[in-house]
């Protein structure tokens, strides 16, 4: 079985390899694929064709893939969460320091010396002017993580480990994150608990419809004065004109952030670096082999891993036996009428599982029978079934 793999970006080389040329072909100019690895390619205007089963994102965030219009259409949509955290963690703490010590000032105010010719001079020079650019420790400090997914536990362990405070607030906290989370991280009962407490605010969040404007015109005035906002999620998280308002009031400090905005051109309290969070070689290869191994699960043995649109599913697979799988509405009785179908084609079902998501269903089924059309088209035609594959 061979199937085509559509690229966009530039991909790290090690991810492509985890494609072999036998079963494989992989690359940008494959039309009716059967996946699409991408890293910001923008797919919304773009028509999905039939043929596509998965479509995987090099990265956290999936704002760039039409998610609702695959769902409909029985495509999985991948993302790779925890592969570029350490990358983003690392930033964080540099926008912690940059934003607490005068280094950015600094280093410009040594760079304008150009008349000092003599070295002796400029250190006199630099030694008379430095108290300008004093700045506060961070030990001892109160970090607040909004968000505390993969990123925000290692953020959070890292601001430990430089003896700060932790408090965290994630409504949405699964049972696998809280096992990650350290145990000295104090759990914030809400957002506005977490912002009048903290000395710096870090968001963690991903960039869904309840999160647009989080920190808003309401938020920011929860903040605790003189506080420092670092956001390394997503620009739509945060309402830049709110920002820019608390800034000019005093109520923040300093705004450090990965999205620059026009607005922040020119001022001394905003550092905006140019959306380079996840960009370290080490990232992109991790993001890069993530994704291709779960479309490689996906396209070989119908297992789901890290789908933002599909339920987890991962059956290991029976010796000798074809496996059928099918996504169908989340509605009564369309696993029942499947398994009827295959009782009347006299195929012995050795295997399965059925899992749902939201509107959606996903089924494995593990059966002691050869791939056939007609087995396929009989699984398709039972009503709410949207998408079939026999693997």
């Amino acid at each position: 079985m061979s199937f085509k793999v559509q690229t966009f970006n530039q991909i790290a080389e090690r991810g492509l390899k985890r494609f072999d040329s036998v079963n494989y072909l992989v690359g940008s100019d494959q039309v009716e694929p059967d996946a699409i690895l991408l890293r910001s390619q923008n797919l919304h205007d773009c028509v999905l064709n039939e043929n596509l089963k998965a479509i995987a994102r090099a990265g956290a965030g999936v704002n760039n893939v039409p998610v609702d219009a695959c769902s409909k259409q029985g495509i999985v949509v991948f993302n790779t969460p925890g592969a570029n955290a350490n990358a983003v963690k690392e930033l964080v703490l540099c926008a912690l320091l940059l934003a607490s010590r005068g280094i950015v000032d600094g280093m410009q105010f040594a760079e304008g010396l150009t008349d000092i010719a003599d070295s002796h001079e400029l250190a006199a020079r630099l030694e008379k002017e430095k108290k300008q650019f004093a700045g506060v420790e961070l030990y001892g400090k109160k970090l607040g993580i909004v968000g505390l997914g993969a990123i925000g536990s290692m953020v959070a362990e890292m601001a430990l480990a430089l003896g700060m405070d932790v408090l965290g607030f994630d409504p949405a906290l699964s049972v696998d994150a809280a096992w990650r989370l350290p145990n000295q991280v104090q759990r914030m009962e809400s957002l506005q608990a977490l912002l009048g407490q903290a000395d710096y605010v870090s968001l963690h969040v991903p960039a869904i419809e309840q999160t647009k404007n989080l920190i808003n015109a309401d938020t920011v005035t929860s903040f605790k004065k003189g506080a420092v906002l670092v956001n390394f999620a997503r620009e739509s998280i945060v309402d830049p004109h709110a920002v820019l308002g608390a800034l000019d009031k005093g109520g923040l400090a300093r705004y450090v952030c990965d999205f620059p905005e026009p607005e922040f051109r020119g001022r001394k309290d905003v550092l905006a670096m140019p959306h380079i969070g996840a960009s370290t070689l080490e990232a992109e290869e991790n993001c890069a082999v993530m994704a291709a191994d779960q479309l490689r699960d996906y396209l070989e043995n119908g297992n789901i891993k890290n789908s933002v649109n599909f339920p987890s599913v991962a059956m290991p697979r029976a010796l000798g036996t074809c496996r059928l799988t099918f996504t169908n509405d989340n509605v009564s009785g369309v696993l029942g009428h499947v398994l009827s179908v295959l009782a009347d084609l006299q195929v012995n079902v050795v295997d399965m599982m059925n899992k749902s998501r939201g509107q959606l269903a996903y089924n494995i089924i593990d059966m002691e029978a050869a791939p056939s059309a007609e087995l396929r088209a009989a699984v398709a035609a039972v009503e709410h079934v949207i998408a079939v594959r026999l693997i």
